[in-house]
């Protein structure tokens, strides 16, 4: 059986969402993982769930014992959470952090679009991710940024400045090289980064 296979069967059957594999140097093999998500009733907010350490023991022993079975080849094994970067492979995945900040990477750049706003160059992008709603009635996505730098800590506005324009950018998930999580550190959680520009 495949590596894949084998994580990915263990992983399901314990309960968890597998997010990535990773083999490094050194035989080292990092196996990712998460709680299962399903999409909240409508108007309903989804809870808050993390991987505890207790979650990546238990799939730990459980993968140390399979991949033996297996005879997988690996020097250690590392089980954890997807961290503040969470990697975003899945619809599922776009699904689950709309509205968040995400950080984006393009496989080509993204040419003379943006109503030439945007070098045509670019291949990174930092932003809002957003569910668009497409011509034949699937689910399309878009990033919308701003180019405005952020403000310092403490530093004056001027009530006359004019704000950058919000940018928009459509793509599909095959146009993607890399989506993350935007590692944002806020004291108050995700959920409460509008609470803390405010404050």
């Amino acid at each position: 059986m495949a590596l894949q296979e084998i994580v990915e069967q263990t992983v399901a059957g314990l309960g968890y969402d597998l997010v990535e594999i990773e083999r490094s140097a050194g035989g080292l093999l990092r196996i990712t993982i998460d709680l299962p998500w399903t999409a909240p009733a409508e108007g309903a907010a989804a809870p808050e769930q993390y991987v505890n350490v207790e979650d990546c023991e238990k799939v730990n022993r459980q993968l140390q014992f399979a991949l033996e079975v297996d005879g997988v080849e690996y020097k250690r094994l590392e089980v954890s959470s997807p961290g503040i970067d969470r990697p975003l492979r899945h619809t599922q995945d776009f699904e689950r952090f709309t509205g968040q900040v995400i950080d984006l990477t393009l496989k080509a750049p993204m040419g003379a679009a943006a109503n030439g706003q945007v070098n045509a160059n670019r291949k990174k992008f930092r932003g809002t991710l957003e569910r668009v709603p497409a011509a034949d009635g699937s689910t399309g996505w878009q990033i919308v940024w701003s180019d405005e730098p952020e403000a310092k800590p403490g530093q004056k506005i001027s009530k006359k400045r004019v704000p950058a324009p919000l940018q928009a950018l459509g793509f599909t998930l095959d146009e993607l090289r890399d989506a993350r999580l935007a590692p944002i550190v806020n004291f108050k959680g995700r959920s409460g980064q509008g609470q803390a520009d405010e404050g």
